[in-house]
């Protein structure tokens, strides 16, 4: 039985090698996870009870263990390259062959998919028309959507400012022309349906009769009359806006929001979008005060068309589309799949596995929710593989190899002599 042994040595000894030299060869694959060769020693069965002085007939591979630690996280300049922290695996799909890899450099395909270098699908839960993630649902392959995101009409134009109360109203007429005919003016943007920038101005025009009381005027794009009055636009339903003040400089008359209308087809009788467009216009911080005049606040809620111009990924998976317009929207989610012995799973090449019976299900997931690790964006996961330790471990494997040739040369030379006696 003594070449039994050596045999077998030389067998564990040469897969040992054969791990270990794969491992040395993925050291720069991305998200590779490295294995070790597990031995174990062989008896001869014994169908007369158990007898405490047999001998082993040697050593053989009991196992090819996968080990699943964290490998290092690198930063790469591609927003698209996206490594997991902590457990979990990319679900993709290959023509519906459901695969997971821990590999997350990923690219967009002539399509619009996102794919791996392999060509399979990143699969997660898309967004609709609102930005909502569809969570719940089957994961689906994740798709870039290159239309423009359509503009949104301003609804709101919220200004916050201070009327200087040491101003000196006269009788002079309003003329939106005319600076000598008001004290104070700001102006903003708003948007209309179709996506136009227009420029919203407000003007306060302070009474030469009644103290701390004030007119408000609003023009777009500067349309008036020939006597300066404004074009189109209303406050409330009419064509201008009183404003009341205490004598502590707080704003009495306007405690709530006020609708400005604007007619755009007056203005401009070939506007095609919606007209009269309604603007809530808040007032009600207005101050006056013997300080200058200053705008403190000034925003409002529309915005233009715009074309992807880019695109983040957040920790928890989401990708939000960054557009020129400066909005963003959330086009999906990536999910994660883990499972309950990833050991068990089957590697198939290109850097990923297939679930079996021994991993158990996939429990799929969002980013950072149960045991699910989270996502960094612009870095992969380096290979887990210690080359310092693979060198060191060859050289093992090695001699056990010579070992146990050795073994098999001197269980020859024992029989020579034996036949020769």
């Amino acid at each position: 039985m003594g070449f039994q042994h050596g045999l077998s040595g030389l067998n564990a000894a040469s897969t040992n090698l054969d791990v270990i030299g794969n491992n040395i060869a993925n050291a720069n694959t991305a998200g590779f996870k490295q294995s070790i060769a597990q031995f174990s020693d062989i008896f001869a069965n014994s169908m007369e009870g158990t007898d405490n002085a047999q001998i082993g007939i040697g050593a053989k591979i009991s196992s090819i263990a996968q080990q699943f630690g964290q490998g290092n996280i690198t930063p790469t300049s591609n927003p698209l390259d996206i490594a997991i922290q902590s457990q979990g695996f990319f679900r993709m799909s290959d023509n519906g062959a459901v695969s997971y890899s821990r590999n997350g450099q990923f690219h967009i395909d002539d399509s619009g998919f996102i794919v791996d270098a392999s060509g399979a699908n990143l699969t997660g839960y898309m967004a609709d028309e609102n930005g909502d993630i569809q969570a719940g649902s089957i994961p689906t392959n994740l798709k870039f959507s290159t239309a423009d995101l359509a503009p949104q009409a301003t609804t709101a134009f919220d200004v916050g400012f201070n009327l200087d109360a040491r101003k000196k109203g006269d009788a002079a007429v309003f003329n939106a022309t005319d600076p000598k005919t008001y004290e104070s003016t700001t102006s903003g943007t708003v948007i209309d349906s179709l996506g136009n920038s227009h420029v919203l101005s407000l003007f306060f025009k302070k009474s030469d009769t009644v103290a701390n009381t004030w007119t408000a005027y609003a023009t777009v794009d500067g349309e008036v009359t020939t006597a300066g009055l404004p074009v189109g636009v209303t406050i409330d339903g009419n064509p201008s806006q009183s404003m009341e003040f205490d004598g502590e400089g707080v704003l009495q008359n306007i405690t709530d929001k006020l609708d400005v209308a604007i007619d755009f087809s007056a203005i401009d009788p070939l506007f095609g979008g919606v007209s009269p467009q309604t603007i809530t216009l808040d007032l009600t911080t207005a101050t006056q005060f013997g300080s200058p005049f200053g705008v403190n606040a000034l925003t409002q809620d529309g915005y233009t068309s715009g074309r992807m111009s880019g695109f983040t990924i957040s920790a928890d998976g989401i990708i939000l589309g960054n557009y020129s317009s400066g909005q963003t929207k959330t086009l999906a989610q990536i999910v994660l799949a883990n499972f309950v012995n990833p050991q068990g799973l089957v590697p198939i090449g290109d850097g990923h596995w297939a679930e079996s019976p021994a991993s158990g299900e996939p429990l799929v997931g969002v980013p950072k929710t149960g045991n699910l690790g989270s996502l960094q964006s612009n870095a992969i996961e380096e290979s887990n593989v210690d080359l310092t330790a693979e060198l060191v471990k060859m050289i093992s494997a090695q001699r056990m190899y010579q070992a146990s040739a050795k073994q098999i040369e001197t269980q020859d030379q024992i029989i020579q002599t034996i036949t020769q006696i």
